[in-house]
């Protein structure tokens, strides 16, 4: 080039860097076809689901008029969660992931299936729809180990990152979109059509899922009982990088998931209109961070990333608690979504890393159960907080709590901070192993 040229023909390539930085990495999507029908397929599902997932609260609430017959959904589906989710990693560790996935989402569609009749009927029963929600979570408990512990089996180990990336990307979207459409499906249509889309949903998910190739356990995989089920909690105790990140995960829900409190807070600000937007606003932070995920596929350091993600969630509940302007309130929320949203990145992508496939599933139902009954113990906490401190005030000395244990947790296991996908030896061998299956395969094809 002429040393007297202006520089600026560099300039696409840096503007096409920028733009690589900031869009999701579709490196999975167009290297795995299995990806693609499991993504297609949990698109599809997400949205049927949650249909059904407004379209029974509002049932019950029809048949009952009453707040506690509604609340004592989640009461009925928290034990079945955590039984099943621990059994059922014992199970994906044992079994053909796919099958079992395949064989619970037919399942799943079933019990949609008792919702629709159950609806026809002239007069609609209360009961089935507390069994369906038990079954439903022991089903998803079953499930979800399976389904998690899938996805590093259908792609390169490079690309785990960008993968969950992808996933959250529908899952959020589905966050945003799927409860207004099924509001109005509910409110023009009635529950029926909801239970029957979702069933129309299921079916469609499960010709996708039938295309994926099976998934056999490891060799010399442990028998599905209860000793293998504690061997699983041995190992996440064993490894304090893990524990860390269960830890923060429990921490950040435990102290600042203020939702059962939105509709006090709404009207604490005399803005009941912003009720929708308080549910949705954490969806749209963590969708925008999942659209601009390209980054994090550049990401190493894991867990510095987790704890500087889980700070920014506390301290953005905490700016939402302390503001008394409904807009910023809502962009609190946004942040920690977002916030949220990259924390999951970081948590999904140390444990795809680094985790073997012998226990894989197993980890994955400790994972739910991290996830899961976080959130329940938040929603106790924020209630009874505020009933003693006030609605605001619950929230914003959650969220301060939360910003210290998450820093205290970090404090007492260093081996969080220390993660290094580069250097961690758990993930080297993980790695090693991906990349001798890759081999075979291709050996073999």
């Amino acid at each position: 080039m002429n040393d007297d040229e202006p520089p600026h023909t560099a300039t696409p390539g840096r503007a096409r860097t920028l733009l690589r930085s900031l869009t999701p990495d579709l490196s999975p999507w167009r290297a795995s076809r299995d990806f693609r029908y499991l993504w297609i397929s949990g698109c599809v599902t997400s949205f049927g689901s949650f249909l059904t997932y407004v379209a029974v609260p509002m049932q019950i609430k029809e048949l009952t008029d009453s707040s506690f017959a509604v609340g004592l959904i989640g009461a009925v589906e928290l034990v079945p969660l955590i039984v099943f989710g621990l059994w059922g990693g014992a199970l994906a560790d044992a079994l053909d992931r796919r099958k079992l996935v395949l064989r619970s989402e037919a399942a799943l569609g079933l019990l949609a299936g008792v919702l629709l009749l159950n609806a026809l009927l002239p007069t609609p029963l209360l009961w089935p729809l507390y069994l369906v929600a038990a079954l439903v979570a022991a089903a998803d408990g079953l499930q979800r180990p399976a389904l998690d512990s899938l996805l590093p089996r259908l792609v390169a180990h490079q690309h785990l990152s960008a993968a969950f990336a992808l996933k959250s990307l529908y899952h959020n979207v589905a966050s945003v979109a799927g409860p207004a459409l099924a509001g109005l499906v509910v409110a023009f249509s009635g529950v029926q059509t909801a239970y029957a889309l979702d069933v129309i949903t299921f079916a469609v998910s499960l010709l996708l899922l039938v295309r994926i190739k099976a998934v056999p356990p490891p060799t010399g995989a442990e028998r599905p009982s209860v000793r293998a089920v504690l061997t699983g909690v041995r190992y996440a105790w064993s490894r304090k990088d893990l524990l860390g990140t269960y830890a923060i995960d429990t921490c950040a829900m435990l102290f600042a998931f203020p939702v059962a409190v939105f509709p006090f807070l709404a009207s604490d600000l005399g803005t009941d209109w912003a009720l929708g937007p308080m549910y949705a606003a954490a969806s749209v932070g963590a969708l925008l961070v999942g659209a601009t995920s390209g980054w994090t596929s550049r990401i190493h350091r894991h867990g510095r990333l987790l704890v500087v993600a889980a700070v920014c969630w506390g301290a953005a509940m905490a700016l939402a608690g302390l503001s008394a302007n409904i807009w910023v309130v809502l962009l609190g929320l946004a942040l920690a979504g977002g916030a949220d949203e990259i924390s999951g990145i970081a948590r999904s992508t140390m444990w795809n890393q680094s985790i073997p496939d012998e226990v894989r599933g197993r980890m994955a139902g400790v994972e739910l159960l991290s996830y899961s009954v976080g959130p329940q113990l938040g929603q106790v906490r924020a209630g009874t907080m505020a009933g003693l401190l006030g609605v605001r005030a619950a929230v914003w000395t959650g969220g301060l709590a939360c910003v210290g244990a998450v820093l205290m947790v970090a404090a007492m296991l260093p081996k969080l901070l220390g993660y290094d996908d580069r250097t961690d030896p758990h993930t080297a061998a993980v790695r090693a192993e991906h990349e001798r299956a890759e081999r075979e395969a291709a050996a073999a094809a």
